[in-house]
């Protein structure tokens, strides 16, 4: 197993009053998730509450889009989502996410965390091509999006 790790920040303008919303609430997602254009024929399910806690969102797609589940299983408003993510494919894989909030100068630093192991192929996989490499453009682009959503280009 290789453990690995991809964190992104950007600082958005305005409280996090404003921004936790968008990422408390899988339904928002859709608006800035960089992955949302994945597979435009994508299923979509939600299940639990529509934020918070037990909110979760399910997702099956083309080979790019892959399939798996998103949970909340942690959110202190205006501080931090954590998000148990689970993939079923095209690789399976456990991983631990976390968009954490803190006031700074000029605005809200938003920190989108992801952390796991890679196991067998994926691991294979990542040997080639690391996780940083794989997710962090993705996740440097869903926090541009994230920022101009809650109004304000990154």
């Amino acid at each position: 197993m290789a453990a690995f790790e991809v964190r992104r920040s950007t600082v958005i303008p305005g409280s996090a009053d404003r921004i936790f919303p968008l990422v408390n609430n899988f339904h928002e997602w859709a608006r800035w998730s960089p992955w949302e254009g994945a597979d435009p024929g994508m299923d979509r399910r939600y299940f639990g509450p529509d934020s918070g806690v037990g909110a979760g969102y399910a997702w099956s797609g083309n080979r790019k889009a892959g399939s798996g589940t998103m949970e909340i299983v942690e959110s202190v408003a205006p501080d931090v989502v954590r998000v148990r993510l689970e993939f079923t494919r095209p690789f399976k894989a456990l991983n631990s996410t976390s968009l954490t909030f803190k006031a700074v100068a000029g605005g809200t630093e938003v920190t989108w965390l992801m952390t796991g192991e890679s196991k067998g192929v994926a691991k294979i996989f990542s040997l080639v091509v690391p996780m940083d490499k794989l997710v962090g453009p993705d996740f440097e682009k869903g926090l541009a999006s994230l920022a101009t959503v809650a109004g304000h280009p990154a």
